[in-house]
């Protein structure tokens, strides 16, 4: 259990919040709570997507980072455009480590940039010549390409380029898909909406005009899907292996390693499997009212939650993957076993805070625990109420959570709680490693992974073991000790 009680972790929060103005006070005062189990929904003690306050800081991704860097830019066979100036689009590429196969600028183009590169007079004049233009170009250089998405940044939405009209006009003259998504980096209060826009995207333009195409596929009763699943450092193939193994045939995945091809066969599925709740449920749900094609999370991160996760989808079919679920469950346990011995004694009761996007804030948590380390602090970036109802009960009681945190709340609940360990994203890393705190980077598992499946967890073990006992950490002072030394050489 975390050291803190339930009144030590309220006081906490108000002596964080003391620091705003009244009404910036209020505001905050609704993202931030202290867990309770047997709360039933999350609204009643914790707001969310709502709009970050000025002059606050925030760690949010915009619209445009939702759709071209999470969703449509894993698809790796399709040419993904940034439509306005350069720097959104190359702040965009490459930056998530989404692995894939095949060859760079032939077949595949995660890590390419394709940029209308907007300047002055394309804003006074508009860029839909130029788009056009660049289309084509794109076609003469990469005529293996499966197609293309464009995806509109601020500017677009403000001088209004129909994007719609560009996109119509080449499909029909390349013969290929062209898709525009107007997710423009303003809309919305975060990167949440632009993963709703892209899903929205694919429903329209890939998949309800996929349902006239017969493309041969031959569909069998064990065919699944892997969705929302990025392929960060390969974790999309760590879980495949195990769900083949079981008996199942993955007929797509992505968008990490994904392809055009796959996203139009995915309502032909059994069974979507999801991993992201928070960026591809939308899609989910709509194959599963249009097409009768079931959903259902799941969560691959440590040896707990994957067992809890096969048997959940094994019972989604017959005996014959029931069993195989259980052969799977019994090949892995000498492995994973080893990995517990070896490691859970060098991290034990371990205090970990978390503060990342997408699903790590929960799934996480219960790799953790194999390990014997405690979470006593999570919180999402741009999360729904119905991430924080999934959350609730993944924490213990009396432990803090915080929605949306700013940079001056996450420090000063740090300096508080003293964790062994943080979990979050590159913006904070140097701030808490300068601090003396031992830090991972679970965006993209600080350039390691995969971290899903058993493979991955022997991995994520080595990882946080690494971290914390680097003997490097004695050689840095964290403020609050470095404030005691002070005051206890002051009294000397």
């Amino acid at each position: 259990m975390s050291n803190l009680t339930k009144t030590e972790t309220e006081a906490l929060i108000q002596e964080v919040l003391e620091v705003y103005p009244e009404t910036a006070r209020k505001d905050r005062a609704k993202h931030l709570t202290i867990n309770d189990q047997d709360i039933e929904k999350s609204s009643k003690c914790i707001t969310s997507n709502r709009k970050s306050l000025p002059g606050v800081m925030t760690v949010r991704g915009c619209a445009y980072a939702g759709s071209r860097g999470v969703v449509w830019g894993p698809v790796k066979d399709m040419i993904h455009v940034s439509h306005g100036p350069v720097g959104c689009g190359q702040y965009s590429r490459a930056g998530r480590r989404n692995y894939y196969v095949g060859t760079t600028g032939i077949n595949t183009f995660t890590t390419m940039n394709f940029t209308s590169d907007f300047q002055e007079k394309d804003i006074v004049f508009g860029g839909d010549k130029k788009l056009d233009k660049l289309m084509d170009e794109v076609e003469m250089l990469f005529p293996l390409s499966k197609g293309s998405s464009i995806q509109s940044e601020c500017p677009i939405g403000l001088i209004g380029d129909d994007i719609e009209a560009v996109a119509k006009k080449k499909a029909a003259e390349h013969n290929k898909p062209m898709v525009p998504v107007r997710c423009e980096g303003f809309r919305g209060v975060s990167q949440s909406l632009g993963h709703h826009i892209a899903n929205d995207a694919i429903r329209d333009w890939v998949m309800d005009p996929a349902e006239s195409k017969d493309n041969g596929f031959e569909p069998t009763d064990y065919d699944v899907t892997i969705i929302g699943d990025y392929n960060i450092g390969g974790d999309a193939w760590a879980s495949r292996i195990l769900l083949e193994e079981m008996g199942l045939r993955v007929i797509a995945q992505w968008s990490g390693d994904g392809t055009l091809a796959e996203m139009e066969n995915t309502p032909k599925a059994k069974l979507n499997l999801l991993h992201c709740y928070r960026s591809m449920n939308y899609v989910s749900r709509h194959m599963e009212e249009k097409y009768g094609v079931p959903w259902m999370e799941y969560n691959f991160f440590g040896p707990t939650k994957i067992e809890e996760a096969l048997r959940n989808i094994a019972d989604r079919f017959d005996d014959r993957i029931r069993e195989g679920a259980e052969r799977v469950i019994a090949k892995y346990k000498p492995e994973w076993q080893a990995v517990v011995d070896k490691y859970r004694p060098r991290l034990e009761g371990k205090k970990v805070m978390l503060y990342v996007g997408g699903l790590r804030p929960r799934h996480i948590i219960g790799a953790y625990e194999d390990l014997g380390m405690e979470v006593v602090g999570t919180g999402y970036e741009f999360a729904h109420n119905d991430d924080y109802d999934r959350t609730i009960q993944e924490m213990s009681n009396a432990t803090l959570i915080y929605d949306d945190v700013t940079g001056y709340e996450f420090e000063e609940f740090v300096k508080k709680i003293k964790p062994d360990l943080i979990g979050s994203g590159i913006k904070e890393k140097y701030i808490f490693q300068k601090m003396g705190i031992p830090f991972r980077q679970m965006h993209s598992w600080d350039y390691s992974g995969p971290y899903h499946g058993y493979d991955g967890f022997a991995i994520f073990a080595r990882d946080m073991d690494m971290t914390l006992n680097n003997p490097c950490w004695n050689s840095l002072t964290p403020p609050w000790k470095k404030a005691s030394e002070d005051i206890a050489a002051a009294a000397e």
